[in-house]
């Protein structure tokens, strides 16, 4: 998050079940202060830490909203993540260990989009690479032959698939690759068949992996 103030919100639970107060931090400056002001539902305190950032502590009481932990932990409303787009970064090794984040992903609430840059293709020329896409699978081939691929953390429509591949640094050619996700079924508990949120890409590399 750029700018020059960064707000993080936490909970503070009273009791079992309700939630009594909202505690929001806001990191405005680098300056030292010791002071604090309160006023009946609203307090706010500057402390300090190692690092010399000024913190102010603002907590608002939300007792008369009759909020519990469940009303917390109910998803969001589909409507509202509409717009709203993700991204992330994940390996493409089939090695626990290594973290190369040769995947990058953006993820909107009706298509995923991913930029592949996998290190084993290093010096493979971009022309002979080829993408396979199924519902819920993906593999890359090199003259032909499939050379990595993966299972999907969901299910997408095979003939929305449009890919690109071009040469990248270091000699590890990019492969860009767009699809549509396919509606959530009713049995999945989605009645309006509406897209679910992956949060990811590759949900595992594939057995047939050679890189």
């Amino acid at each position: 998050m750029r700018g020059s103030s960064l707000t993080t919100i936490f909970l503070l639970i009273v009791g079992k079940n309700n939630v009594n107060s909202f505690n929001i931090f806001h990191d405005k400056s680098k300056l030292f202060q010791n002071n604090g002001i309160r006023n009946n539902n609203i307090q706010l305190a500057s402390s300090s830490s190692s690092s010399g950032d000024k913190r102010v502590k603002i907590e608002v009481d939300v007792s008369d909203l009759g909020l519990t932990m469940k009303d917390l932990e109910a998803p969001l409303p589909s409507e509202l993540l509409q717009g709203i787009t993700t991204t992330g970064y994940e390996s493409t090794s089939r090695i626990e260990s290594v973290q190369d984040n040769g995947c990058s992903w953006t993820e909107s609430s009706d298509r995923i989009k991913v930029t592949l840059a996998i290190p084993g293709l290093r010096g493979q020329p971009a022309m002979a690479l080829s993408v396979i896409s199924s519902t819920n699978t993906v593999s890359v081939s090199a003259f032909g032959r499939i050379v990595w691929s993966c299972i999907l953390r969901g299910e997408v429509k095979p003939q929305t698939v449009v890919f690109e591949t071009k040469d990248g640094s270091d000699m590890i050619p990019v492969i860009e690759y767009t699809v549509e996700k396919e509606s959530s079924s009713s049995n999945d508990n989605n009645e309006t068949g509406q897209q679910q949120r992956w949060g990811g890409f590759i949900l595992q590399i594939g057995e047939d992996s050679i890189l």
